[in-house]
């Protein structure tokens, strides 16, 4: 009998160890294989003890087991169920169609894990010691789960197809040579990403991902302190919500779930810069307490992404830049206290429709947020602003926001357009104080008719001059075009001269200026 028919009959081949001849065995049977001492110090697989032969089997045999391996025991379904393991050599499964369900728990790999391009039902690898997984392109009709594993020199998930859930939770992976982490580029989640407690030394790197349901990064911790960006996720679809938030830690805490109230928790923290330009997010990004760590040239960048609701409630970067120019926003929840100071906030055809601040964001407050993503004049980031305020009822609060926005404006200009700028300021507030027109002209009328009831008046003709009313006479020089029938019947001499002249000027500014106001109103209305 040839030795591939002996395997197909389910004979043991003869060159097996005492360890693969049990791992054999434990297959056919579907139960688990379990090789460790029940010491936790020695059962360790991330510890420094040596394991021996007697928890050895060879890669190349599981490698058998898995493509190629004896048919299950009546009644029993195979699978390849391993705690405890050291496995030697290479495990090179490139291209392989692997059938049975395989789980490893607390093993130690030799050499790195290969699996690309090979398709799977479902895989669990948990609390395992792999140099490096190399998993571009493979295919799981079920979950990829690999927590609490350690990977010394990354994981390569490019274009995988995963077909129900991809976990990583409580994982620490390593850079590989080109500074990645986790190269996940193209990767297609069929429900969640979950990366909860996640530790990442190196890029995270999820660019063109697609995730079927959310992307969980509570808790992780992501550091890359050698290049520009520790996550960078550019066009990453996610079709609920990124979480970018706290974790529980012990065992009251629920993976995907809020921390309960006195569940010690760990924030989300990021070491580097962010990128998810052009993300689109069917529910929601949360970055509810989480923490940047930025260097001036690093930013949390969130240029053109779509989602229906941003909470921007972390903890403001000390350095860096936040940029979301183009993004589109339909609710922004934030606080007064998460964003950054001037010249490191760019919001460039940032467009939102609703603000729902977390706390006290008084208008003051929020206009410095204005101001502080306009190092340059734009008139943009106000006009959201007042347009959004407008759609909430806050009319006044809109008006505020654009007279600012002239007020800024102003600053930019040439001496004498900024002087012109302080006079419509003083007198109509740029239109949007309307009611402070009449209150000048009741001043100047009052003050005027007050200091010409003084003065001399000697009429140019005699018997063709009306009465003398100091009053008229002071409406008269304050309203432009209208004729009153006082100036021009009465000679003035010296300061009362200049100071008709003065009342002519001022009522021609006055008016200026309001019809300019009231144009912009128009205008805006």
């Amino acid at each position: 009998m040839t030795e591939g028919a002996g395997v197909r009959a389910g004979e043991l081949p003869d060159d097996l160890t005492a360890a693969e001849a049990g791992m054999w065995q434990a297959f056919r049977n579907g139960s688990v294989y379990d090789l460790s001492s029940g010491d936790p110090l020695v059962d360790d697989p991330h510890g420094g003890h040596p394991w021996g032969e007697e928890r050895t089997v060879r890669a190349r045999i599981v490698c058998w087991l898995l493509l190629d391996g004896p048919p299950a025991l009546a009644g029993r379904v195979s699978s390849l169920k391993l705690t405890g393991v050291l496995i030697s050599g290479s495990l090179d499964l490139a291209g392989g169609t692997v059938v049975p369900y395989v789980e490893m728990r607390q093993c130690r790999f030799e050499q790195d894990v290969l699996l690309p391009e090979a398709r799977f039902t479902t895989v669990r690898m948990v609390d395992c010691s792999v140099p490096r997984l190399e998993a571009a392109r493979v295919q799981t009709e079920g979950d990829l789960h690999l927590p609490r594993c350690r990977f010394h020199r990354g994981i390569r998930l490019t274009d995988a197809q995963i077909g129900t859930d991809l976990m990583l939770n409580q994982a620490i992976v390593h850079r590989d040579r080109s500074g990645r982490s986790i190269a996940a580029d193209g990767l297609t989640v069929g429900q969640d990403l979950q990366a909860e407690l996640l530790e990442s030394h190196g890029e995270l790197s999820l660019r063109a991902a697609t995730i079927g349901v959310s992307l969980s990064l509570r808790g992780a911790r992501l550091a890359n302190p050698y290049e520009r960006l520790a996550f960078n996720a550019p066009q990453l679809t996610v079709e609920r919500s990124l979480y970018l938030t706290p974790a529980g830690i012990g065992a009251q805490a629920m993976s995907g779930m809020t921390p309960a109230r006195g569940t010690r928790i760990q924030r989300f923290a990021c070491e580097g810069g962010i990128r998810l330009d052009d993300g689109r997010f069917g529910d929601a990004v949360d970055f509810e307490q989480a923490r940047f760590t930025l260097t001036d040239d690093q930013e949390l960048s969130l240029r053109r992404v779509q989602t229906p609701e941003l909470r921007f409630l972390g903890e403001r970067p000390a350095r860096g830049r936040v940029v979301l120019s183009g993004a589109k926003i339909v609710n922004l929840m934030d606080r007064a206290d998460a964003w950054p100071g001037p010249g490191r906030l760019h919001m460039g055809g940032f467009a939102y429709e609703n603000l729902v601040p977390r706390g006290p964001f008084p208008l003051v407050e929020r206009l410095d947020w204005v101001a502080a993503a306009t190092a340059e004049y734009n008139p943009e980031p106000y006009e959201r602003l007042a347009a959004v305020l407008r759609a909430g009822g806050e009319d006044e609060d809109a008006r505020e926001v654009l007279l600012a926005k002239q007020r800024r404006h102003r600053e930019s200009l040439p001496p004498a357009a900024k002087l012109w700028g302080y006079a419509q300021d003083w007198t109509v507030a740029y239109g949007y104080r309307p009611a402070r027109a009449a209150v000048w002209m009741a001043v100047l009328w009052a003050a005027g008719s007050l200091a010409f009831a003084q003065a001399g008046h000697p009429p140019l003709k005699r018997g063709e001059h009306p009465e003398w009313n100091p009053t008229l006479f002071t409406l008269d020089l304050l309203l432009p075009v209208i004729d009153l029938g006082q100036v021009g019947f009465w000679q003035l001499r010296g300061g009362w001269q200049w100071l008709a002249t003065a009342m002519i000027l001022l009522g021609w500014i006055l008016a200026t200026t309001v019809a300019a106001g009231a144009t912009r109103l128009l205008r805006r209305n």
